[in-house]
């Protein structure tokens, strides 16, 4: 709250915490409604993959969004500050930098400590992560489901805590779109500027643009809310579709851990991202009309108590942890020495109808569904490395006869050949069924960071992709759909080549030694004149694969497709290129 009286120029405080090595940077929230957002419907765009990068899914590539405005504000502050030096000068010392804000203040808090994660994973001292953290107050929803899924990906949701009021509006704004609440937003701004003058914001707490803005808010929250439970439910109807397609919802989604202030010295603490989506809505409902006047205007003066209720609610200490959310009741009156007294006694504080406790269930149960499905695909581990390893089986054997495994499998002429194409089928129909898993987001966030799951992967695509590649030139599939790289590589290889490539911190396409058989087929059917630059770029990275052990020698064998077309090369090329030394005339 302090930071909100600061001038324009300061854009936030820096303070050190007496008798810690805590280190609180804290942002001013903005007045201006520029501040908040940009021209676009929720005033999203896709975030600055520069200096985000991990805020992607890694097997869809699809980039995260977030509110241009803030975002705009954010690289404002880093290019203009001296946030940059100060944050590195305390996080050298070892000291924990908490990242605070209240209101849009909040969102830049949360910014901020996503660009210092992302500069922390670049370098080789990861445990510097543990010295960060991020608590906002009242702050606005900041990105789409994306950026949620790739903070869970990472393991960075956990240093994010954000703190509702029950009835705080702010937390819910980005749920409506800009054109609903635009000019009712300009109404109520003495709401977002804590230096208003309190009988201004009386006033405009009774008006009729108050209860106007409550309700357009709400009206669309139960659109979203609605929506994402229909899907947390398994709804397949056709319906849900259409209307989504006709219906303009918010982007945004929850992510990290939120602890709302039930408004009796209570706090309930939730991680799931889909349950507390739900909760902004059902916690804000109206139980009554004559309720209208007293709850409107709490969810105007709610964003501007924060201190007082961390104060009383930090001494009782009385915290609900909703972790187990498929037990939570169904009633609102449940026996006092029933084990989940408790938890009733916060969800009834928080004012959660028997929908809305079957709304949190179905969160529950869709986190549970995805951690089943996990385990029904760790089964099928060893039925990969068995299939992994008659493959490797097979292309020892080849390389006993001098002819790679590439080639052997391309021509199709011994029973072995046919049993590697059996466990290329098997292993291609497995890993299928994970990738459309991962597209459907039916696996844990988790998931894609496994550095098991990346190893194994990595290990079928170098070991199944050339197959797939002999098989497609093998049938001239290239002469009706084109070249294989562009036209018809499989999502199972792209998906795992990006999960190496995000999990070692390279550039996209830095992994394609798999893809090496494809290039060599699309050049030796073309004039060196027109693919020189090609040539020497598979050169050039085939050079590092051989000597990394990524490709073998059997590239070189004498009846081998690399070998007889480097054979026709033009001589003043054969006699540069390091090549000569592994192919005799």
């Amino acid at each position: 709250m302090e930071a909100h009286n600061l001038s324009p120029e300061k854009p936030y405080i820096y303070k050190k915490i007496n008798g810690s090595t805590d280190v609180v940077i804290a942002f001013a929230g903005t007045l201006s409604f520029d501040g908040w957002y940009s021209n676009t419907s929720f005033g999203e765009t896709e975030i600055n993959t520069t200096l985000f990068p991990s805020l992607r899914s890694v097997g869809t590539d699809e980039v995260a969004k977030v509110n241009e405005a803030f975002a705009r504000r954010f690289q404002d502050i880093l290019d203009k500050s001296s946030l940059k030096n100060e944050v590195e000068k305390a996080m050298s010392k070892g000291r924990q930098v908490v990242f605070a804000g209240h209101s849009s203040g909040g969102a830049i808090a949360i910014l901020a400590a996503l660009w210092c994660l992302e500069c922390c994973r670049t370098r080789p001292e990861g445990d510097m992560l543990v010295h960060l953290y991020c608590m906002t107050f009242g702050s606005p929803l900041v990105g789409n489901k994306i950026w949620s899924h790739a903070l869970r990906r990472e393991n960075w949701a956990r240093y994010f805590i954000h703190f509702v009021m029950k009835y705080d509006i702010v937390p819910r704004m980005m749920l409506a779109p800009l054109s609903s609440i635009q000019e009712l937003l300009q109404a109520i701004s003495p709401f977002i500027n804590p230096k208003s003058q309190y009988s201004q914001r009386d006033a405009v707490a009774r008006s009729s643009n108050a209860l106007n803005f409550f309700m357009t808010v709400m009206r669309n929250a139960s659109s979203v809310a609605s929506y994402a439970a229909c899907n947390l439910k398994g709804c397949t109807n056709l319906l849900l579709e259409t209307v989504s397609n006709i219906v303009q919802l918010s982007p945004y989604i929850p992510f990290g851990t939120y602890i709302f202030c039930t408004g009796n010295r209570k706090l309930v603490v939730v991680e799931n991202p889909d349950a507390v989506l739900q909760l902004l809505f059902y916690s804000s409902q109206l139980s009554s009309e004559a309720e209208a006047v007293v709850v409107v205007a709490r969810s105007l003066n709610d964003h501007l108590l924060y201190t007082n209720e961390m104060q009383d609610s930090l001494e009782m200490q009385d915290v609900i942890h909703l972790n187990n959310l498929t037990d939570i009741p169904l009633s609102s009156n449940v026996d006092p020495s029933d084990e989940v007294a408790s938890m009733n006694s916060a969800l009834n504080d928080l004012g959660l109808s028997t929908r809305a406790r079957l709304c949190l269930r179905a969160a529950g149960e869709w986190e549970k569904q995805k951690k089943k499905n996990e385990e029904k695909i760790e089964q099928n581990k060893s039925s990969i490395r068995d299939a992994l390893s008659k493959i490797q089986e097979y292309q020892t054997k080849c390389d006993i006869r001098k002819v790679g495994y590439y080639d052997a499998f391309k021509i199709q002429n011994t029973e072995d050949d046919f049993k590697a194409n059996v466990k290329r089928l098997e292993l291609a129909g497995i890993w299928d069924e994970i990738i459309e898993m991962l597209k459907r987001y039916e696996l844990p966030d988790s998931f894609e960071g496994r550095r098991d799951w990346i190893e194994l992967g990595t290990q079928f695509r170098r070991q199944v992709e050339p197959l797939d590649i002999a098989n497609y030139y093998r049938h001239l599939k290239n002469e009706d759909t084109g070249p294989y790289l562009i036209r018809a590589r499989p999502k199972r290889y792209r998906f795992t080549q990006r999960w190496l490539e995000h999990f070692d911190k390279v550039q996209a396409g830095a992994r394609s030694e798999s893809c090496f058989w494809a290039e060599v087929e699309e050049l030796r059917n073309k004039l060196f004149a027109q693919v020189q630059d090609r040539v020497l770029s598979l050169e050039t990275a085939a050079n590092i694969w051989i000597q990394s052990s990524l490709l073998g020698d059997d590239v070189f064998f004498p009846e081998s497709t690399y070998t007889k077309w480097w054979k026709t090369l033009p001589p003043q090329h054969k006699q540069t290129s390091w090549v000569s030394e592994k192919i005799t005339p």
